[in-house]
């Protein structure tokens, strides 16, 4: 399954709420379900870890075959699944140059990654999905354009807050990661318990 390109506000009305990773606009329009008056149609379970999995899915951009993996690498590794699993999804290079303020999505930090315009440890990497690992340095190539482009990103944009595994130099436009993210730093309201169970038999 490819990666969605339809309307993002659809998805995020769907799902009923706000993925951080996928956009940052919302609607005005209410959920049928949350109109005054209408009938609220109970989920199965199996609908509900659906949309738990879908969430994650949209939120990092990420192919239903790539998720997988990432399930069957978080059970390979020890400790708990879910929360390793979205410790692996925090630690692609999209994200992490998304949660370093340098674009106001994950989509568009693979747009900027595939562009040639980050570096990781001083080396070009064109790989949205590449792992990153503790203590490698994050940059923004030293292309004039490149650097204009991410520096009026930010001076024009209401950036979130840098989580704690994390450290950015603004004059330099570099970042560092410091550990691996903790759970309570991961900004997605989501049950990762219900999509490790949405796979158990997949995997």
């Amino acid at each position: 399954m490819s990666r969605y390109r339809g309307p993002k506000l659809k998805i995020t009305r769907r799902l009923g709420q706000q993925l951080p990773g996928f956009t940052k606009k919302t609607s005005t329009k209410q959920l049928a379900s949350a109109q005054p008056g209408a009938k609220k149609s109970k989920l199965s379970q199996y609908a509900i870890r659906l949309q738990e999995k879908q969430k994650l899915r949209f939120n990092y951009g990420v192919t239903e075959s790539q998720l997988i993996k990432y399930v069957k690498s978080a059970k390979k590794t020890k400790g708990a699944t879910g929360e390793i699993l979205l410790q692996l999804l925090e630690m692609r290079l999209d994200n992490t140059v998304f949660r370093l303020g340098f674009t106001s999505t994950i989509a568009s930090a693979r747009q900027l990654i595939s562009h040639g315009h980050i570096f990781v440890n001083n080396q070009k990497v064109t790989i949205p999905g590449y792992q990153c690992e503790v203590k490698e340095l994050i940059s923004v190539s030293k292309n004039k354009n490149s650097r204009a482009l991410v520096e009026n990103f930010i001076k024009n944009s209401n950036s979130e807050p840098i989580p704690s595994h994390l450290s950015f130099q603004k004059e330099s436009l570099d970042g560092k990661i410091n550990s691996i993210i903790d759970r309570q730093s991961i900004n997605l309201e989501v049950n990762e318990l219900l999509i490790v169970e949405y796979y158990s038999r997949r995997v």
